[in-house]
């Protein structure tokens, strides 16, 4: 099939050329042009391609939204909610939405785009125009090469749509074999079970991961573009993700399956040790420092960082999620609120949880000896902030008095509805004379891969090979190894590790369904709030109030229900999905419902 003209919804942003420091981020590409002028000319060529790139997965651009301003979608989980009651996140929580109002169906297109995208360029992009001479550069064999970029960003997307919808349409094929569709049209495509689409994805990733470089030499000229590294990265996560409940399907060996995924995480791993400059975690030997410094200390060029979305040149960042006290010419909002579930996650300094008889865990002394990262994630009461070259360093003061209220605690903008709010990827900021900073969205992280390693050998039974794997993410915390656990208690710490390691990075909703974690769960233990089950609880999620005479030198620390979203609603199996559009269901009847979402009434 011939098309006359190239289609491109929103002239989308182009990265020209993969790089932020030659080309603006914000070059918008002509849409409108004809398939002849864009795949007649290697420069259009390349630059449909860089187009091709604005679909992917950025965590950053709600930031801009009137709605998701500020709000990560951790706040779809127990790790946080948002601050703004008219947030789309907080009635997602209470299952408000039907299959024609959700907010978050958006998704469905913007993946669909992304694989259409694809499709065309993979059908339409000549080797006559490229050229694919052997160079021994990273321009080498450069169809070949964007050919197999094509593949992996069309297995992207169709994972997303996987994450987000469970069956999936497989709209694959090469060369005059690949799906061109009309998003607008009668095309009544069905789905695919979700683990035959993501057997898919894995072999789609298989036939590309060798054809890219696995790094490129000259990574400022190709930042954000795939590579092979993303290609085995997504091979480690979409094989963990088939070998988990909720994806697996009547007659899977489940223990070939979790072999499978520890087999693809240590394929990244030793394929990554035989490079002359190899991904690795961010250790200086400051466990106090550098969690926090992944985030704020050059994310761009981070040799943790194995794919970033975009680079944001940016103050929004600091400006959604910084306590509400500091204002001037700039203000802060404070949106995104940490719970006191995810607080208390976080282990003593010397590995016990803190509801454990012999943790020293002190309640009134909440934040005193305990794991490096809860400073470096999480802005808390009587904790030191501000720039002190501008006169602005102070203890952030999120008390709530009878009397008056804590500068953090509530202002007009907002203020914390549980105590918190949060410090990761938030620079040190001057609301006085504030200034910009690099911020880049990962996608996929060093970290990741050993969190994949660990959690698949221990589902495999092979508990030593993952605490060889988690201890070297404990080696960076500060933090004790595991050692002698039992394979469910150490199964356990590795959940609980990959929920602080990967927070509010968009991986803590799809964790919770692929283990169908609502399904299995026991022991909510009701609206009071136990220190001893608080961090696993899905449904109650607790705050902190800070009460006291002097809330600097002798705060009283009191905790309960969280001030907004007391309790969420989820209904199995309805929530571990998002609806199909009920638009498209109707124009393609094949697609079919996600269960639950049938009817437009809840």
């Amino acid at each position: 099939m011939k098309i006359s003209k190239i289609i491109i919804s929103g002239l989308m942003l182009a990265l020209c050329a993969f790089t932020f420091t030659s080309c603006d981020l914000d070059k918008e590409y002509d849409a409108s042009m004809d398939q002849e002028k864009i795949f007649g000319n290697a420069t259009e060529t390349r630059g449909f391609l860089a187009n091709i790139y604005t679909n992917l997965p950025d965590g950053f651009a709600p930031l801009s939204d009137d709605q998701f301003t500020g709000a990560s979608r951790d706040c779809m989980t127990d790790n946080a909610v948002t601050s703004w009651g008219l947030h789309y996140y907080t009635k997602i929580g209470s299952d408000g939405y039907t299959a024609a109002d959700h907010p978050l169906l958006g998704f469905w297109n913007t993946d669909l785009y992304g694989i259409r995208k694809c499709n065309q360029f993979i059908r339409n992009a000549r080797e006559s125009v490229i050229g694919n001479t052997v160079t021994g550069d990273d321009e080498s064999q450069l169809y070949n090469r964007y050919i197999a970029e094509a593949r992996l960003l069309r297995a992207i997307f169709h994972f997303d749509l996987i994450c987000w919808f469970g069956d999936a349409p497989i709209l694959g094929g090469m060369g005059e074999d690949a799906v061109i569709f009309d998003l607008t049209s009668d095309m009544n495509i069905s789905r695919t079970n979700k683990a035959d689409a993501l057997d898919w994805v894995i072999e789609e990733c298989n036939a590309v991961k060798d054809v890219l470089p696995f790094r490129y030499a000259n990574e400022a000229s190709n930042w954000g573009r795939v590579n092979g590294a993303a290609a085995y990265a997504l091979i480690s996560r979409a094989s963990l993700y088939r070998a988990s409940e909720f994806y697996r399907k009547s007659g899977d060996n489940e223990q070939q399956l979790w072999q499978a995924a520890a087999d693809a995480a240590v394929a990244f791993i030793n394929k990554n040790s035989q490079q002359s400059r190899p991904y690795g975690l961010l250790n200086t030997g400051k466990p106090d420092e550098d969690y926090y410094d992944i985030f704020t200390e050059n994310p761009v060029y981070s040799d943790e960082f194995i794919l970033s979305r975009s680079v944001w040149f940016t103050n929004q960042v600091e400006k959604v999620f910084a306590p509400v006290g500091f204002t001037g010419s700039w203000s802060a909002a404070g949106r995104t609120n940490p719970t006191q579930n995810f607080v208390d996650c976080f282990e003593t300094i010397d590995g016990k949880k803190i509801g454990d008889a012999d943790s020293g865990y002190d309640p009134q002394h909440p934040y005193e000896n305990r794991d490096p990262r809860l400073s470096q994630i999480v802005f808390y009461h009587n904790m030191t902030w501000g720039r002190a070259d501008q006169e602005e360093e102070r203890q952030l003061d999120m008390s709530s008095n009878t009397s008056g209220t804590g500068i953090d605690y509530s202002s007009s903008m907002g203020g914390t509805y549980t105590g918190y709010y949060l410090k990761k990827f938030v620079n040190n900021i001057s609301c006085k004379a504030p200034t910009t900073f690099n911020h880049a969205w990962p996608i996929f992280r060093f970290t990741e891969i050993l969190l994949n390693a660990a959690e698949a050998y221990c589902e495999a039974g092979q508990t030593g090979s993952a605490e060889t794997y988690i201890n070297l993410i404990r080696d960076r915390a500060g933090m004790p190894h595991y050692t002698g656990l039992t394979q469910a208690a150490l199964l356990g710490r590795i959940r609980n590790e990959r929920r602080i390691e990967l927070s509010f990075e968009d991986h803590r909703r799809f964790d919770l369904t692929r283990w169908m974690a609502y399904s299995n769960h026991t022991g909510e233990g009701g609206s009071i709030y136990d220190v001893t089950n608080s961090s696993t609880s899905l449904l109650h999620l607790y705050g902190v109030t800070i009460t006291g005479d002097d809330v600097v030198n002798n705060p009283v620390f009191t905790y309960g229900l969280a001030e907004t979203v007391n309790s969420r609603v989820f209904n199995i199996p309805k929530n571990y999905l998002f609806p199909i559009p009920e638009n498209e269901v109707k124009r393609c009847p094949n697609l079919g419902q996600n269960p639950g979402w049938e009817t437009s009434g809840n």
